[in-house]
């Protein structure tokens, strides 16, 4: 029997099973049964008469069944089916005899499912099936049933079957004492039989066929030795938690020997396994320089472990936690390098450009050598992928002569990474900042924290707060992990972190860190690396020596302006590693001994150019207007259109656009109303027409103020009729009294913007310190402009030549002119 018995003893009488009469089951066995019932399929169970049962309907044709039913006389025929693995049953697939059933509960579940409760009547045979869509319906022939009550036999045998599943009840772990006073309570034999039946713990076939059984005589024999079997298989499973108890006492009995061996074997000097191996780890903690709270915590773990027992769990808990004491570099320390001229070299050796960084190295050293001793700096570099923020760690791990450990948290979400796991925990082991300085084998090492924007956090905690402690230099002189809980020193760890977006880094863990920025690379930049690093680097990776191998300046310029587009130089080096191994397989096939390649000869190894200047072409009509964009790989163009239609005076916006992209639209058009009589528009052009702004490149998401200028621009233009200057670019954030406020990521948009093509690039007034930055030879045949008005942005990048004249273009005739328009206000804005 199963726990369903449980059911019949809940205090809540709504969720109670009915115990009918024997008269109440005699009228139900005797009801009138229609001639055509809908036919419900059951998976995995039988309905007997009298028995009410919850079942879950899921498939789409038992849903418009119930629903249906429902919504009548409720009366539906239940069947089983002959395998439960089926998932939609054909009319062969179901048992001929089943039982009709009365819906007496509806529920809708979330998932879409519905729960129904519903209580067997009478049993019917399926005569012929009418239906099979959308659910199968039948005509049905009801099966009269025995009422024998006063049969002295039928009740000898009812009270042998109470007795039984009482004896079950008592002996069952799972199911409540109670369920014996509500099968003594049952008065009706035949249901008495049914509930037993429905509750037996065997196959569908075996419930079907006492379903099936005419005799109540002979379905009453049945039940019972049902009873029997079960009674059998629980007494079978007494004896074997006997047997479990009687070897698990069997196990205390020998643990306590070998106790009392052991305090034996210790009066006899005779303890030698244990007592080496503590000795052992007495004699390293004797050549180790630990911390005073340390050393006493050792001493504690070491006395507990000569206690223990081998062959306990603790024993291997506490020898592990003893490991990792003795393993880690509490007072090691490498020494640093602190000849400023051989560091220096070894930085530029490594990496060109990035004197931002090199900068802020060397005055670390200097500080070092001239203090003797200082807490390290924790520095953050951020900018785009590719610039070599992770790569600089290693090499400034080597100009300090450092050991170098690095920490990938990407993705990371659980805390105990960071802090580790509470000894209480099977296989815990400390966090990963402690697994680092074991493996570096110092306490001062360069550690690198890789892709510190990407941590993530959930129900498991937020590893971004747990790093707040590792980066406080207030704070991490006395780390804390969660496995050690014992105070670490961090202090003199040089911390380096890496960064794409600084605004997907907590306030409190940015606040923690020194930003330095790398910004992306110049094309002469990238034209140095090439030749230093990358096409050296990549002729050794596949296999060609110098002499087999060169390629001019003209082919890496080449490389870098028509098949890569990036601030970094990842794509540039698997774009050069892609012509290194086309002339590997030259020489590999005897074709060539030696190759020089030329811009020529690029087509020939990567196909067609990838990239073009684009600009010309997007900006020959009026309405559209080149923008400068910071994107996750640097900086790109981006193009602003605007077109005009008869309307209302709707502002429309698409691109996928973000919500301070839609403000920027909105407080860009509003200037241009307001300032309509100076600009040469009529006013019919923002009263009977709309203005449409799509930003191409549907598919990206875009957000940010720096588009305002190059909105307004695209406006004005649209509305005056003046085409923008093909080789202007601009990027500035515009506010309504047409002032233009300073952006990030100058650097970018500026070498975008040559890279495109684009001769004249107007930024806000205030980023003229951010250019100073940027190289001569990067700015070579640009012209940059420092605006501080919208005027001042118009006067520059506005042809003077009109394609149309505006007050024709915009004029609307007398009879199509509606005295009640108005423009449509600003929160009316739509946006598709």
């Amino acid at each position: 029997m199963n726990e369903s018995l449980y059911l019949i003893v809940d205090d809540d009488p709504e969720q109670s099973i009915p115990l009918p009469t024997p008269a109440e089951e005699k009228e139900m066995g005797t009801a009138d049964v229609p001639d055509s019932l809908p036919i419900l399929a059951l998976r995995n169970t039988v309905l007997f008469p009298g028995v009410v049962l919850p079942i879950t309907v899921g498939r789409d044709a038992s849903l418009k069944l119930v629903k249906d039913a429902f919504a009548g006389d409720r009366l539906i025929g239940v069947t089983a089916q002959r395998s439960s693995e089926i998932e939609d049953p054909e009319l062969e697939d179901l048992y001929e005899i089943g039982t009709v059933a009365t819906i007496l509960k509806l529920i809708k579940m979330p998932d879409g499912s519905k729960s129904i409760v519903i209580q067997g009547k009478r049993r019917f045979r399926i005569e012929e099936y009418e239906q099979t869509e959308p659910y199968f319906r039948a005509r049905v022939n009801p099966i009269d049933e025995q009422f024998a009550v006063d049969d002295i036999e039928l009740q000898a045998r009812i009270r042998s079957i109470k007795e039984l599943a009482i004896q079950i009840v008592h002996m069952s772990p799972n199911l409540p004492s109670e369920a014996a006073f509500a099968i003594q309570n049952i008065e009706s034999p035949t249901f008495l039989i049914h509930f037993i039946a429905s509750n037996l713990q065997v196959d569908v076939g075996d419930k079907q066929k006492l379903l099936e059984t005419i005799s109540l005589i002979d379905r009453a024999d049945q039940v019972m030795d049902h009873l029997d079997r079960e009674i059998q298989v629980l007494q079978l499973s007494e004896e074997i938690r006997s047997r479990v108890k009687t070897d698990v006492d069997r196990q205390q009995r020998e643990y306590l020997l070998r106790q009392q061996m052991k305090a034996i074997q210790d009066e006899l000097g005779e303890s030698e396994p244990v007592a080496s191996e503590v000795s052992e780890l007495r004699e390293r903690a004797k050549d180790k320089d630990l911390p005073e709270t340390v050393a006493k915590a050792l001493d504690k773990e070491l006395e507990k472990l000569a206690r223990s027992n081998p062959a306990s769990p603790d024993y291997a808990v506490t020898r592990n936690y003893i490991d990792w004491i003795l393993d880690l570099p509490w007072t090691e320390f490498s020494e640093d390098h602190l000849d400023l001229e051989r560091s220096e070299t070894i930085l530029n050796d490594d990496h060109f450009g990035l004197d931002k960084v090199k900068k802020r190295i060397l005055e670390y050293l200097a500080v070092l050598k001239l203090k003797g001793d200082m807490k390290a700096p924790i520095l953050c570099f951020y900018g785009p992928p590719g610039v070599g923020k992770t790569s600089l760690g290693k090499s400034i791990a080597r100009a300090l002569g450092r050991k170098f450990v690095r920490m990938s948290l990407g993705g990371v979400r659980d805390e105990a990474e960071i802090r580790g796991h509470r000894r209480t925990y099977v296989g815990a082991l400390p966090g990963r900042v402690l697994q680092g300085m074991k493996k570096a084998g110092t306490s001062n090492p360069v550690f690198m924290l890789d892709e510190v924007d990407k941590l993530g956090s959930d129900f498991r905690g937020d590893p971004s707060s747990a790093l707040l402690e590792v980066l406080d230099p207030e704070q991490n002189h006395a780390f804390n992990d969660h496995y050690l809980e014992l105070d670490y020193d961090l202090s003199r760890v040089l911390f380096i972190a890496t960064a794409n977006y600084l605004d997907r880094i907590p306030a409190p863990l940015r606040d923690r860190m020194e930003m330095i920025e790398i910004t992306g690379y110049t094309q002469d930049e990238k034209l140095e690396i090439a030749k230093r690093y990358l096409v050296p680097r990549q002729t050794e990776e596949n296999g060609l020596t110098p002499e087999q191998f060169e390629i001019t300046d003209e082919s890496l310029l080449g490389i870098i302006d028509g098949y890569t587009r990036e601030s970094g130089v990842r794509q540039l080096e698997r774009t050069i590693a892609s012509v290194v191994r086309g002339v590997a397989k030259r020489v590999a096939v005897g074709e060539l001994e030696h190759a020089r390649v030329d811009e020529s000869d690029l087509k020939g190894y990567l196909g067609a150019r990838r990239f073009f200047a684009e600009v010309a072409q997007r900006t020959q009509v009026p309405g559209v207007a080149t923008g400068l964009a910071y994107t996750p790989v640097g900086g790109d163009i981006l193009f602003i259109e605007a077109s005009v239609s008869r309307g209302s005076g709707r502002l429309i916006l698409t691109g996928q656009l973000g919500d301070v992209m839609k403000e920027s639209a909105q407080a860009a058009l509003s200037y241009v109303k307001a300032n309509a009589d100076d600009l040469g528009i009529p006013l019919s052009a923002f009263r009977y027409w709309d203005v449409h702004v799509h930003v191409p490149a549907g598919a990206v998401p875009k957000d940010g103020p720096s588009a305002g200028v190059a909105m307004l621009s695209a406006l004005v233009s649209i509305y005056t009729q003046r085409r923008v200057k093909h080789t202007t670019a601009m990027t500035g954030e515009i506010t309504l009294r047409g002032l233009v406020l300073p952006v990030g990521g100058i650097k970018e948009k500026v070498l975008a913007a040559k890279r495109a093509g684009i001769k004249q690039v107007l930024l806000p007034e205030k980023n003229e310190k951010d250019v100073e930055e940027i190289t001569e030879d990067a700015l070579e045949g640009l012209q940059v402009h420092y605006v501080k008005r919208m005027e001042d942005v118009l006067g520059l990048v506005l042809d003077e030549k009109q394609e149309k004249d505006p007050d024709e273009m915009f004029s609307v005739p007398e009879d199509e002119r509606k005295t009640d328009a108005v423009p449509v206000p600003l929160a009316e804005t739509v946006v598709n």
